[in-house]
């Protein structure tokens, strides 16, 4: 049986777990796809580095571009990371005609259409399972397992390090800036972890999901993004005590052909699946018209995880290329990319205000909400000793984004309000 040779763009963290899969489990993978599955030649960015793994160092290269254009290797596996000059090599390497697997999130969310064009222009498969969720097998599910469905909203916590925040802030009662830099001690978060905790690594994530879903280009710009660093203790303890969890959510809607996504902290009712989804663990959640609602749990990060799925891809690649239909399975966007206006954009949510304590005063907040159509489904007033101010807590029923906004802007102009301190989304 003659071998499948690939070339490995990276030996980092998921690199590794690539490295060890293929070779400890090359009995299993050899039955799956009829041949030896050998790492050919591998990109790193300094071969004389010691390694966790030991890696024949005449496989090692500096130049990614000796792997690129290696005449025997048949499948480029990307984990290097990087946007621009990443494109330019798998670009390069969809012309030569061998296939691609990446965890790339970032060059798929920028330029996935492009790379899937010329995927299809050369009769070649593109595979990125493991960009989103790690382990979670979400992608090839909605490309597969929904083909027969319709998907009409995909929710999901797709950032493993903004959930471990929150998970702590709300178990442990611990501060946002406590439980970001024990985060950063556990190598959960980066030392600049913008990224992640300004919901910029999870956006990237849902624009892959919406366009897959809803088969239709979703960009980056498309998605809203309000990330976790301004909750707080209070907010989490408040949500707790209405019955709720704080989760940063990508929420991507689909109602009649118009789409709206997004990601945000959002309030979880506690008896939804995915509000007891803690610590660095992701979920995706899937509502389809035929098949209702299901959801997908696992490990969004790590080394095995991840790689796990990237040689689930690798599997798919050769498989693919035994039967001589490379090229066929990718789904290139063809549905007219239609955004909800605010106007159709609904959701519940929750707004806590710090206002004068006198009388009155929740006569005049209610009587906004009900100049703009908003209707309430729960409001308290309560007194707070570390706040000379009362505190007003408000929960809405559905109303639009544009009903909203003219709310917010209105309560800024009106005296009695001390501080807008807090407007969340509401699920559930």
């Amino acid at each position: 049986m003659k071998p499948v040779k690939v070339g490995l763009l990276g030996l980092g963290t998921v690199g590794t777990g690539v490295v060890r899969i293929v070779e400890g489990n090359q009995e299993d993978l050899s039955s799956q796809v009829g041949s030896p599955i050998v790492i050919e030649k591998i990109a790193v960015k300094n071969t004389e580095k010691d390694r966790v793994i030991a890696v024949d160092r005449a496989k090692l290269t500096e130049d990614p571009w000796e792997v690129i254009r290696h005449p025997d290797i048949d499948v480029i596996v990307e984990v290097m990371g990087g946007i621009d000059q990443t494109k330019e090599y798998i670009l390069e390497a969809l012309e030569r005609g061998k296939h691609i697997v990446t965890a790339n999130k970032d060059l798929m969310a920028l330029h996935g259409s492009e790379i899937l064009a010329k995927a299809q222009e050369k009769q070649c498969d593109v595979f990125y399972e493991a960009s989103v969720a790690g382990g979670i097998p979400i992608i090839r599910t909605l490309i597969e397992g929904f083909s027969s469905d319709r998907i009409t909203r995909i929710m999901g916590i797709v950032n493993g390090t903004t959930n471990f925040i929150l998970t702590k802030m709300s178990q442990e009662g611990a501060s946002y800036e406590e439980v970001l830099a024990e985060a950063q001690a556990l190598g959960y978060a980066e030392t600049d972890p913008t990224s992640d905790v300004e919901g910029l690594d999870a956006a990237r994530k849902m624009a892959i999901l919406g366009t897959l879903g809803f088969r239709t280009n979703v960009e980056l710009k498309d998605v809203t993004v309000r990330g976790i660093s301004s909750v707080t203790r209070e907010d989490i303890t408040y949500a707790k005590r209405l019955g709720y969890e704080m989760k940063l959510l990508g929420i991507a809607d689909r109602r009649d052909d118009e789409i709206t996504i997004s990601v945000q902290p959002t309030m979880v009712r506690q008896n939804h699946p995915i509000a007891s989804v803690n610590g660095v663990f992701n979920a995706v959640y899937v509502h389809g018209e035929a098949v209702g609602e299901t959801m997908f749990y696992g490990a969004g990060a790590g080394e095995l995880p991840t790689a796990t799925s990237v040689v689930a891809d690798i599997v798919a690649v050769i498989k693919n290329l035994k039967l001589g239909v490379n090229g066929l399975k990718a789904i290139v966007p063809y549905k007219q990319k239609r955004l909800q206006s605010d106007e159709h954009i609904m959701s519940k949510n929750f707004i806590l205000l710090h206002v004068d304590d006198k009388a009155g005063v929740l006569a005049q907040i209610t009587q906004i909400f009900a100049e703009y159509e908003v209707s309430l489904a729960s409001v308290v007033q309560q007194p707070n000793e570390h706040n000379p101010d009362a505190e007003i807590i408000i929960v809405t029923h559905n109303a639009s984004k544009a009903s909203m906004d003219k709310v917010l802007k209105h309560f800024e102009s009106l005296a009695v309000i001390r501080r807008i301190k807090s407007v969340y989304r509401v699920e559930g």
